[in-house]
């Protein structure tokens, strides 16, 4: 496990964070830090409030309580969200990689990458062409650049989805069960591009069930059930001598499984 502090301050602190959807509480009192070029992976049960926490870290969910803290702005404060035009411009920093492709159907695959950062970062067009064909070789699509999204197989999808978030040159990437809606034979295809990306040194979340991918490529495990973190620590901990009951008995469920 690479010692991350020794880099100063975290990328992302989360203080207190609650969560409520009227009387479920799906998040209680988190509290986190994650440093530069760390790759957090969390995991834990259906319904354990693991997409709901990371979707409170780009404010696609606005947590009523506590506070969360990306790249220096506080993005929330005290249960109270920054405004709209600030929070698109802390966006800028934090990509977010969905279970669905969210791809534009009538754009090819080298404009679905040039949109953002067009509007966004106010790249000249041939500036946006450049970068998205280097990112495309960088998740080995370069021969798909002037494909259409319907002509792609799901994890083609997903790597041109990769490949859009990392267009608006992210310091964090946030990843909900990126591999979820993929079938069986395409998983390793994304995974193998999220690996590069972890190599490179980008700061990661990722929420996944893939548990090969959490005991080979994170930095800490994040183990979640009832809107808590009731365990963390590097895969060897937690995959080898998990400290709570719950973390082993869903670790022994999962692992059966697969």
């Amino acid at each position: 496990m690479k010692d991350l502090r020794a880099n100063g301050n975290p990328i992302i602190r989360i203080r207190n964070l609650g969560k409520r959807f009227g009387t479920n509480r799906v998040l209680n009192g988190i509290d986190f830090d994650v440093f530069p070029g760390q790759v957090v992976v969390i995991i834990g049960p259906s319904g354990s409030g693991k997409s709901t926490f990371l979707r409170c870290c780009n404010g696609l969910e606005q947590a009523e309580e506590g506070d969360i803290e990306i790249c220096g702005s506080a993005l929330v404060n005290q249960g109270k969200m920054l405004p709209d035009v600030e929070l698109n411009e802390l966006r800028k920093n934090v990509g977010m990689v969905f279970q669905s492709f969210n791809l534009f159907p009538h754009l090819s695959v080298l404009d679905n990458i040039c949109v953002a950062p067009q509007m966004l970062r106010n790249l000249k067009k041939t500036e946006a062409r450049a970068q998205a064909v280097k990112l495309l070789g960088k998740v080995g699509l370069a021969a798909k650049a002037e494909a259409m999204p319907n002509s792609l197989s799901g994890g083609q999808k997903q790597r041109v989805a990769i490949a859009r978030a990392l267009a608006m040159e992210p310091l964090v990437m946030l990843f909900d069960e990126p591999t979820s809606a993929l079938d069986p034979e395409l998983v390793g295809e994304v995974l193998r591009v999220m690996k590069i990306l972890a190599q490179d040194g980008m700061t990661m979340i990722v929420v996944t069930h893939e548990m090969a991918f959490a005991q080979e490529v994170a930095d800490v495990v994040v183990v979640m059930d009832g809107g808590v973190i009731i365990e963390a620590g590097p895969p060897a901990t937690i995959f080898g001598a998990p400290r709570e009951e719950r973390t082993k008995t869903f670790l022994q469920s999962v692992l059966s499984r697969s």
